[in-house]
């Protein structure tokens, strides 16, 4: 099957599980638990969950899936020999729960540790973006493309904070050195929206450690529509760029490197 078929049948399922998160939010109460005792998830997120992975395993029987929900084992991401499904149901589950609209489905497509499609739908906002490598990035069909910001002092950036609170101090230094270098902070709790609103240039850059399943699918959007990405740390030895998720950076590519030094620094 062609990547472009690939990109289809992905928009398809996320598109698919973006209604089930809207119907189940709209009409039904949420039920909800926590992962690990900090990490919030509802009933929606397992219900998408299941209808993307089964979609993929009826099409792609050999095929990995390295989801949050049911597979969230990251050593998968190391394996690069087979084709492998990156999969967040709902990127944002806080907010979903909370009723707010920044709230996305997020499913990737790699191979040979490369994301080589990517489909990032916010169901609320009705807004689809998608990328395939080498052919550019969309939003709901049109071409997009990063804001060009040139100077830290007019960048607007966006970050996020862990559920566990006991690694605070680092994420507060960081936190501190871009409010005192760049125009001001947007907290939108969604890591896929997040870099992909650099993609389009609603912000100017994004910074965090994530897992693979929020930002696998945005990044490879964000570099398509040519931002910058990359990361304040060290990339272990043999794990593929695309997936780890500590210590990233994607912005507007005459932001980066400075940004890059302002980081690690702190």
């Amino acid at each position: 099957m062609s990547l472009n078929e690939i990109s289809l049948f992905a928009e398809q399922i996320a598109r698919e599980a973006g209604k089930l998160v809207a119907h189940e939010r709209r009409t039904n109460t949420l039920r909800t638990d926590y992962k690990q005792q900090t990490e919030l998830v509802t009933h929606a997120d397992v219900m998408a969950d299941t209808l993307i992975s089964d979609a993929i395993k009826a099409r792609f029987p050999g095929h990995r899936i390295l989801s949050e929900e049911s597979t969230p084992d990251k050593s998968l991401a190391e394996d690069i020999q087979s084709p492998l499904w990156i999969v967040d149901p709902i990127d944002g589950t806080v907010n979903y729960a909370y009723g707010h609209p920044q709230v996305a489905v997020s499913i990737a497509y790699a191979e040979k540790g490369r994301v080589q499609v990517a489909v990032v739908h916010a169901p609320f906002s009705e807004e689809t973006f998608t990328a395939i490598a080498g052919r550019g990035a969309l939003l709901n069909g049109r071409a997009i493309k990063h804001s060009d910001a040139d100077r830290p002092r007019d960048a607007l950036f966006a970050t996020g904070f862990p559920y566990t609170k006991d690694q605070l101090a680092p994420l507060m230094r960081r936190l501190d050195v871009m409010i005192h270098h760049c125009r001001d902070l947007r907290r939108i709790g969604s890591a896929a929206l997040d870099i992909c609103w650099v993609a389009c240039g609603r912000l100017d850059a994004y910074y965090e450690s994530v897992s693979p399943w929020d930002f696998a699918a945005a990044r490879l959007i964000a570099l398509e529509a040519g931002a910058q990405c990359g990361h304040f740390s060290a990339v272990p030895d043999g794990y593929p760029d695309d997936l780890w998720g500590q210590d990233i950076l994607i912005s507007a590519p005459k932001l980066f490197h400075e940004l890059q030094a302002l980081l690690s620094r702190a």
